[in-house]
């Protein structure tokens, strides 16, 4: 594997191959999708390496202490060369990522392969493609938060324990003294904790984005503009707290502090600056000066951060995984925005180009984050409430990774309108792709679209393509009638299926597939459900955030008439409308609420042309689904609105998308068209048949959505609401 790397003697930084880390008991074994680059500590150590020793030397006189002090117990040649050994050595950079779990070990329960973790440690969270983690330095990213904000989660935890340490209370003003990355957090952190801030940097830039982030006013310090702010805020009393974010050599930040701040008042140091107290300055205020110590209890400590010994919580409330989690959970409810923060994006491959023009002022940046080639696989689906109906035996559950450069063969059964519309435009041309052959019933069919997509080979016989071992993939996109036979036989052929909707018309079909997985082992099954994929919906999900209460969701589909001929009328063989149709809308509100429904209460107008659907969740949550014929043909098909927690997201046919809360978000501009999913969907599918992991939607959330369509016409011959079997 990769990894950034330098000789701390000769200043060189590469890209170094070295041997993939083992998982040892105690961690996991994680694939990075995005690294955090600290553009204040890991500049400050790039850039010592460039100096002469003499300059080393005087950049570090705690060194110089311990080399002195070593000379005396060990003698000069000893210690010249075991300090020389040291210096010529590869030393690793970064301390904090996002990734994907890609192997457990013993001792780990609370993660699984394919989660997403943001982890921690200049040891363990470094910029390199597998990093083992242990235990307390890792924790699950929430659902529906982005991989690259959670990439902030170390640089966030420092900030959170330097809030912490100065004790903010409601009303308080704070001054912070330096903001770079760590100050404009911690500017949103006192912001969101009712706390009025006053930012001082000489940068004008960095003023404005604090501002823009939640800060009363900012400056340069030399300025009277900063003094003039706290006199206003503060009634001329003085700033509650002070937080000392800032670098460098200059003395400046701790006299500031002591001139702005009230009596009695806190200063807390969380950079890495001068700390020359002027005495009489702090005496006669009587300042609290406190320190804050990187992420929380438990840093420094190996019993805790090596060994995995937690801390009781009675006693240590906030330890450096506790701080963790916190701070991705502040993330996804929107409390705290990283996004403003991004300054750029490097690919992994170019990281000795990116910190040379960070070091030579090239790149001007608050954050800079490094993307790594198989981040995609950390676009995590949100997990859905298992059913205990779905049994495997005799197989694996995933399929062996592609060989490298390999591509993954797909073959298609059916190539009808939305096959070669919505599916096959966006697979056709692929990297990494070959359409291997396209099957259907009719020869013309089958021709044209190996005309128009480059199908390798055209044929109307199914059995040959199941027979192939060189197939990987079946796409089956027929007719409703035929999707469970033709799925049952691709599973015990040992190929992944991708399935348009619906996966089954009937309990009987259902049970058929589930007995398919069952007996191959093989549950390598994704449903065409793409609205979950849709980037602008994904985008709304986010914005929203996480939530502690109970949402209510209403889903109107103004479905329209069907034309005359339309093989959707034939319900004797094809199913309903809804059988067909309305497994997109309740997979959609499971995604939006994070669980699969308990119950199914449907109501229908005289002819069920027109349906209420409710759905009921675990934790009291409902989503009401109408789907309608009846409406104007010119109102957008699907609206949608979730509200919950005293915000409300509202999403208008995948062209317009707002959040409305403490903040007010709205999608920026109209789409040239709607995004669906479909091009997500299918990269997402493609990308685990090629890697061999899980699928992009759990089995269970496909079985879950189709029992609860099924449930449909249960309930409306009942006229009561339709528990579903095994739901928890």
């Amino acid at each position: 594997m990769k990894q950034v790397v330098q000789n701390y003697k000769s200043g060189e930084l590469t890209v170094l191959d070295v041997p993939v880390p083992g998982c040892k008991p105690g961690g996991v074994l994680v694939r990075s999708a995005f690294s955090l680059i600290s553009t204040g500590t890991e500049l400050m150590k790039v850039s010592e390496a460039g100096m002469s020793m003499l300059g080393k030397a005087r950049s570090r006189p705690d060194q110089v202490a311990k080399v002195m002090q070593s000379v005396a117990t060990n003698g000069l040649p000893a210690t010249y060369s075991k300090v020389m050994g040291k210096l010529d050595s590869y030393t690793p950079l970064g301390y904090s990522l996002c990734g994907v779990v890609e192997q457990v070990g013993s001792g780990i329960d609370d993660v699984k392969v394919g989660d997403l973790v943001a982890c921690a440690g200049n040891e363990h969270a470094l910029h390199a493609e597998l990093n083992w983690v242990p235990k307390n330095l890792y924790s699950r990213v929430p659902d529906g938060l982005e991989p690259r904000h959670a990439a902030f989660g170390t640089v966030g935890s420092i900030a959170l324990q330097g809030v912490r340490q100065g004790e903010p209370r409601l009303g308080e003003v704070a001054l912070v003294i330096g903001l770079g990355l760590i100050g404009q957090l911690v500017v949103q952190l006192l912001a969101a904790s009712g706390v009025r801030v006053v930012g001082a940097d000489p940068d004008p830039a960095r003023c404005e984005l604090a501002e823009h982030l939640g800060a009363e006013a900012c400056g340069d310090p030399e300025s009277a503009a900063v003094e003039a702010a706290v006199a206003e805020l503060t009634g001329g009393h003085g700033v509650d707290q002070v937080y000392l974010a800032a670098g460098g050599g200059s003395n400046q930040p701790v006299e500031l502090a002591a001139r702005l701040a009230r009596d009695r008042g806190r200063v807390v140091d969380i950079g890495k600056c001068r700390l020359d107290l002027p005495w009489n300055a702090y005496y006669e205020k009587e300042l609290d000066v406190r320190f804050s110590r990187s992420y929380g209890p438990g840093r420094y400590d190996p019993a805790y951060e090596l060994e995995g010994r937690d801390y009781p919580i009675g006693y240590v409330r906030w330890t450096e995984r506790r701080n963790l989690a916190c701070f991705l959970d502040l993330l996804s409810r929107g409390s705290v925005d990283v996004e403003p923060l991004i300054s750029h994006i490097a690919d992994f491959d170019d990281a000795v180009e990116t910190y040379r023009r960070l070091k030579d002022g090239d790149l001007k940046a608050v954050a800079v984050l490094f993307r790594y080639a198989e981040e995609e696989a950390a676009e995590a689906v949100a997990p859905a409430v298992a059913l205990p109906t779905v049994k495997r035996t005799g197989g694996a559950t995933s399929t062996p990774a592609r060989a490298a450069g390999k591509p993954v063969r797909l073959a298609f059964v059916g190539a009808g309108n939305y096959a070669t519309s919505m599916l096959l435009p966006h697979l056709a041309g692929r990297e990494g792709v070959e359409l291997s052959t396209v099957v259907t019933t009719t020869a013309l069919s089958a021709a044209n679209a190996q005309r128009k997509f480059g199908f390798a080979e055209a044929t109307t016989d199914l059995d040959a393509v199941l027979d192939d071992p060189s197939v990987d993939a079946v796409f089956v996109v027929t007719r409703h009638s035929s999707h469970a036979e033709l799925t049952q036989r691709a599973l015990l052929a040992g190929k992944a299926v991708f399935v348009e909707k619906p996966l089954a018309l009937t309990e009987d079909e259902l049970a058929g597939v589930l007995a398919a997985v069952e007996k191959s082992g093989n549950d390598r099954l994704q449903v065409g459900f793409n609205r979950r994929f849709a980037p602008l919906l994904q985008e709304a999900r986010q914005r929203f955030g996480a939530r502690t209460g109970p949402a209510s969701l209403r889903y109107l589909v103004n479905a329209g008439r069907l034309q005359h001929g339309s093989w959707y009328l034939q319900q004797g063989t094809e199913g309903s409308r809804f059988a067909g149709e309305g497994g997109h809308f309740i997979d959609t509100a499971s995604w939006l609420l994070g669980a699969d429904p308990v119950s199914v209460y449907a109501v229908a107008t005289a002819g069920a042309d027109d349906l209420q659907v409710v759905l009921r969740y675990p934790d009291g949550s409902t989503a009401t689904i109408s789907y309608v014929t009846t409406g104007a043909p010119g109102f957008p098909k699907e609206t949608l609105d979730l509200v919950a927690d005293g915000k409300v997201l509202r999403l208008d046919d995948f062209v317009r998308a707002s959040v409305h809360g403490g903040k007010r978000w709205v999608s920026s501009r109209l789409p040239k068209a709607r995004d669906k999913g479909q091009n997500a969907e299918l990269a997402a599918f493609v990308k685990a048949v090629r890697t061999g992991g899980p699928m992009p939607v759990p089995l269970e959330s496909l079985v879950a959505t189709t029992a609860a369509t099924l449930a449909v016409p249960a309930g409306l011959a009942a006229g009561v609401p339709v528990t579903l079997a095994g739901a928890r």
